[in-house]
C-alpha cells in the first residue's frame, strides 16, 4: 500500500511540475533578473488592460452622443488628455512607492490605513470584475465571429478561459505574458494601420470635419444652451470611464518590473499612457472621419474596420476581408489578455494588505513557482463566481465595472495631493506636482460622482455592496489578528518570564536527540521546547532545532531584503541554540529558505533521520479553545500538515498543543 501511495505522489508531482513548471528557489543565482519583466512585457501583460478597453470604451461614448456626433473631436481630445493626466500622477506614486502596492499603499501611507482599506478592496473587486468583463467580451466576440454571441456554450467556455489563465499564471507570470505576447501584437499592428491609415486617407477632407464640429457645436450652445451642450459631452466623457481602468496596474506590479523599477515602471507608463492615448482617442475621431453609425448585428468598430478596409477587396483578393477578420479576432483574443492584469495585479494588492493583517497572511505567502499562487486561485474563482452570477452578459458586468477603479483613483489622488501640500516647504517641484495630482483628483471624482449616479440604480450598487462588505471582512480580519498579536505578547511574556534560566540536563544519559521545528524566536518556539524537556529531559542528550525562512511576497522584493531577512532568521535560530547549551545540551541548527515550509521541513527531518535514527521530532502548535471557519482560515496548521507527511516517512513526530492567553479568546 504504501509503495503504492509513493508511486501516486510521484505521479502526481511529476503531473504539477509538467503543468506548472520547474519548482524555482528565492535562492538561486540571478532569480529576480529570470522572473521580472523588461518594460516592453510590462507594457503587454499590465498594459493590455487599458488597450483592450478600447474595444468597448469608445463605442460606449460615442453612443452616448446620441445626435451630437459633432462633439466626436472633443471627446477623443479630453479622452486622450486625460489618461495623460492620470498616468503622469501615477508616474508620481511611482516615484514616491518604488516597492509597489499602488493605490493601496499610497491610500494607507498619505492618508490613513482605513481609507487604505477601502482603496485596496475597491481595487481588489475591480480586479475581479477586469478578469470577468474581459473574458465574457472575449468570448462574446470570438463567438460572434464563428457562431452567435448567444450561445449556450459562452459560460462553459468563459469558465474554460478562467481556468486556463489560473494555469499559466501559477506557472509564473513571465511565462504567461510570454505566452500571450503573439495576441498583443497582431492588435496593436492591425489597430495602429487602421487609426494612422484613416487619417491620412482623410487628409482632404479633415476641414469639412473641422468646420461641421465648429458648426455644430455653435448650433446646440444655441438650441440647447452651453450648459445643456456641457452635460452632453461630459456625460458621454464619462460612459466610457471604462477607458481609463488599467492605468493604476503599474504602480501595483511594480514588485513584477525589472531592476530599476522606478525607471522601468515609467518607462511602461509612458508606452501604455500614448498607446491607450493614441488607440482611444483615434478610433473616437476615426468614428467621425468615417461618420460611422449603428449597424445591427456589429459593433462601432467591426462597421469601422469595413468602411476602412473593404474598398481593399477591389483588387480581386479579399486583402480587406482578411484584415477585419485579424483585426476582430485580435480584439477578442486581446480581451483575454487584459484579463491577466486582473492576476498580476489583484493578487500584489491581496498580497500588500494580507503583509499588513487586513487579509488572511496566507495571500502573502509564494508558491514553490514564486508567484503568490493563493491570489491567484481567489481571483479566478472569484470571477468565476462573477460570471456565473451574470451569466457571462457583458452589459450586467459592465454595470458594475468602472465604479471601484475611479474610488482608488480619487483616494490616491487625494493622499498625493495632500502628501506635496505637507512637503511644500522641502521639496521646490512641489507645484507642479501638486498642481498634476489635483489635477487628477479632479477628473477622477468627477468621472467616479457621474459613473455612480449613472450605474447604480442599473446594478451598480451590486459592487458598492460587495466592497462595502469586502472592507467589513477586512476590519474584522484585522481585529482577530490584532487580539491574537496582543496575546501572542503575552505569551511572550510569560515565556521569558519561566523558561529562559539556565536548568541542568538529566542525570541519566541520553538515548536519543530531540528535533524541534520551530520558527522564531517566539513564546511559542520557548514553551514548546521547555514542555518538550520537562517530558523527555532524562531521554535528550541532544536538541536539533529545525526551521525554514517562509519567504513571502514582502520579503521578495529585491536581493537586499532577502538577505536582511535571511540574517535576521539566523541570528533567532541562533538564540535557540545558545540556550541549549546553557542548559547543558549539544545543539545543532539548520536553517533552509523556501515557500512551501512543510515541504521543507519534511526534508530537513529526513535528512536528520539519516544523521540521527532515533530522534523524536517535536512541534508546538497554537490552538484555540473554539475552532471556527475563522482560526481555520486565517492560522496555518503546518504542525499538523507536517505530521500527516511524516508519519508515513516512519518518523516519531509529537505536537504539543500551546493555547493562547485569554485575550484571544
Amino acid at each position: 500500500m504504501r509503495s503504492l501511495t509513493d508511486r501516486i505522489l510521484t505521479g502526481l508531482r511529476g503531473l504539477e511540475q509538467k503543468v506548472l513548471g520547474r519548482e524555482k528557489s528565492p535562492l538561486e543565482k540571478g532569480i529576480f533578473h529570470h522572473i521580472s519583466l523588461i518594460a516592453f512585457f510590462a507594457w503587454v501583460g499590465l498594459g493590455a488592460d487599458g488597450l483592450s478597453s478600447s474595444c468597448y470604451g469608445p463605442e460606449e461614448a460615442y453612443r452616448a452622443l446620441g445626435e451630437q456626433v459633432h462633439l466626436a473631436p472633443f471627446l477623443a481630445i479630453a479622452t486622450a488628455i486625460t489618461v495623460g493626466v492620470i498616468a503622469a500622477s501615477y508616474s508620481l506614486i511611482i516615484e514616491l512607492f518604488p516597492s509597489g502596492g499602488g493605490g493601496y499603499q499610497v491610500a494607507t501611507r498619505l492618508l490613513s490605513p482605513r481609507v487604505g482599506v477601502v482603496s485596496g478592496c475597491a481595487l481588489i473587486i475591480d480586479y475581479v470584475l477586469t478578469i470577468a468583463v474581459s473574458v465574457a467580451s472575449g468570448i462574446g466576440a470570438l463567438l460572434s465571429f464563428f457562431s452567435r454571441a448567444d450561445s449556450p456554450l459562452k459560460v462553459p467556455l468563459c469558465i474554460a478561459v478562467i481556468f486556463l489563465l489560473v494555469l499559466l499564471n501559477l506557472r509564473g507570470v513571465k511565462e504567461s505574458i510570454t505566452t500571450l505576447l503573439p495576441i498583443f501584437i497582431v492588435f496593436v499592428l492591425t489597430h495602429a494601420i487602421l487609426i494612422f491609415g484613416g487619417f491620412f486617407s482623410h487628409l482632404d477632407s479633415l476641414p469639412g470635419v473641422v468646420n461641421h464640429t465648429v458648426q455644430g457645436t455653435q448650433e446646440s450652445i444655441q438650441g440647447v444652451g452651453l450648459i445643456a451642450t456641457l452635460l452632453i459631452l461630459f456625460r458621454a466623457y464619462s460612459m466610457g470611464a471604462g477607458t481609463y481602468t488599467g492605468i493604476e496596474a503599474v504602480s501595483n506590479g511594480l514588485r513584477v518590473l525589472r531592476e530599476p523599477r522606478v525607471r522601468t515602471g515609467k518607462r511602461t507608463m509612458l508606452y501604455m499612457a500614448v498607446s491607450l492615448a493614441v488607440t482611444a482617442g483615434g478610433i473616437l475621431f476615426a468614428y467621425r472621419l468615417y461618420e460611422v453609425g449603428h449597424t445591427p448585428g456589429r459593433t462601432l468598430n467591426a462597421t469601422l474596420l469595413h468602411a476602412f478596409a473593404d474598398p481593399w477587396n477591389s483588387v480581386g483578393i479579399p486583402l480587406g476581408s482578411i484584415f477585419v477578420a485579424l483585426a476582430l479576432l485580435s480584439e477578442g483574443l486581446l480581451l483575454f489578455v487584459a484579463a491577466q492584469t486582473g492576476f498580476v495585479g489583484g493578487p500584489q494588492v491581496l498580497a500588500s494588505m494580507a503583509v499588513d493583517r487586513w487579509m488572511p497572511t496566507r495571500f502573502a505567502n509564494l508558491s514553490s513557482r514564486l508567484v503568490t499562487g493563493n491570489g491567484v486561485l481567489l481571483m479566478g474563482t472569484a470571477a468565476g463566481v462573477a460570471l456565473l452570477y451574470t451569466k457571462a452578459n457583458v452589459s450586467h458586468l459592465v454595470l458594475m465595472y468602472s465604479i471601484n477603479v475611479f474610488v482608488t483613483f480619487t483616494l490616491s489622488q487625494l493622499g498625493m495631493v495632500r502628501h506635496w501640500w505637507q512637503v511644500r516647504r522641502t521639496v521646490r517641484t512641489w507645484l507642479g506636482r501638486f498642481v498634476l495630482n489635483g489635477t487628477g483628483l479632479t477628473l477622477s471624482f468627477g468621472i467616479l460622482i457621474v459613473t455612480v449616479l449613472l450605474k447604480f440604480a442599473h446594478g451598480g450598487w451590486v459592487t458598492v455592496v460587495i466592497t462595502g462588505s469586502l472592507v467589513g471582512i477586512a476590519f474584522l480580519i484585522k481585529r482577530h489578528y490584532r487580539r491574537v498579536g496582543l496575546a501572542a505578547q503575552t505569551l511572550n511574556l510569560i515565556a521569558a518570564d519561566q523558561y529562559l534560566s539556565p536548568g541542568a540536563a538529566g542525570a541519566e544519559v541520553s538515548r536519543r536527540p530531540l528535533a524541534l521545528f520551530v520558527n522564531r524566536y517566539d513564546g511559542l518556539g520557548l514553551i514548546t521546547m521547555n514542555r518538550a524537556l520537562e517530558l523527555f529531559s532524562k531521554q535528550v542528550d541532544r536538541i536539533i532545532f529545525l526551521s525554514v525562512a517562509q519567504v513571502d511576497s514582502d520579503q521578495f522584493q529585491d536581493e537586499e531584503h532577502l538577505d536582511t531577512f535571511l540574517e535576521n532568521r539566523r541570528q533567532e535560530i541562533d538564540k535557540f541554540v545558545r540556550l541549549a547549551r546553557q542548559r547543558g545540551y549539544e545543539a545543532e541548527s539548520h536553517l533552509v529558505t523556501g515557500t512551501d515550509v512543510v515541504a521543507k521541513l519534511e526534508s530537513l527531518a529526513l535528512a536528520t533521520r539519516e544523521k540521527y535514527p532515533a530522534t523524536l521530532f517535536v512541534a508546538g502548535q497554537v490552538v484555540f479553545e473554539r475552532e471556527t471557519f475563522t482560526t481555520r482560515l486565517l492560522h496555518n496548521e503546518v504542525a499538523f500538515g507536517l505530521q500527516k507527511r511524516l508519519i508515513f516517512q516512519g518518523l516519531d513526530v509529537l505536537i504539543l498543543p500551546v493555547t493562547l492567553p485569554e485575550e484571544a479568546r
